[in-house]
């Protein structure tokens, strides 16, 4: 039998708040010490922190100029209210710890990307390959209201590596698995659905 929910909407609460807190201080941070392209090395040849900024949807994809970005935006909202809205129905039907937990993750890593595109671009100044930017700067940020870029900074090139000459089309060209440049928020949307996915589908059977 499967366990049931035993914690507060204000638990959740608090643990939505810590993870987009530390989201939020680690993209602050890198945005605020970095330019972009930057990067340094974490362990060996396959983990570095590496500051790109990234104009559309997760781990680098972008989502078509200025009106994509802003109905990126706007869906994201969409989806976190929704997500509250079904997170907030499960604790009262009592629902599994592992379920509320996972959706939770996916609600504050969509935060978490939502915080960057509606305030990063009015409170900070432009990065760039030359400049780190500054929080707060004098003479207004880089963007307007839903318009900021995303921060990303986690890259794990796990392989790197030569296609062999007998492939056809991509014989003979460099690789790296795994290429995507991707921020916390990212990897709790992942986790979250994954988690779901392989330990609580009995739930939604």
């Amino acid at each position: 039998m499967m366990k049931r929910l035993k914690f507060s909407g204000a638990t959740i609460a608090c643990f939505i708040f810590l993870l987009l807190l530390i989201d939020q201080a680690v993209k602050i941070y890198v945005k605020t010490h970095f330019a972009i392209n930057e990067s340094v090395t974490v362990f060996g040849d396959w983990f570095f922190i590496r500051f790109i900024e990234n104009p559309g949807a997760a781990f680098g994809f972008q989502f078509g100029g200025e009106y994509g970005k802003m109905m990126l935006s706007l869906l994201r909202i969409a989806a976190v209210t929704l997500l509250s809205v079904y997170i907030h129905s499960l604790m009262k039907k009592k629902a599994p710890k592992g379920v509320v937990i996972g959706f939770a993750l996916i609600l504050v890593g969509a935060l978490g990307n939502i915080v960057d595109c509606m305030f990063y671009g009015l409170i900070f100044s432009e990065s760039t390959v030359f400049n780190v930017a500054t929080l707060f700067p004098e003479g207004g940020g880089y963007g307007t209201f839903l318009h900021g870029f995303v921060v990303d900074m986690l890259y794990f090139p796990l392989i790197e590596s030569t296609f062999p000459d007998w492939m056809p089309v991509v014989g003979g060209e460099d690789f790296v698995f795994f290429s995507p440049i991707f921020n916390l928020a990212d990897a709790y949307i992942s986790i979250g659905f994954l988690y779901l996915l392989i330990f609580q589908n009995k739930y939604f059977r």
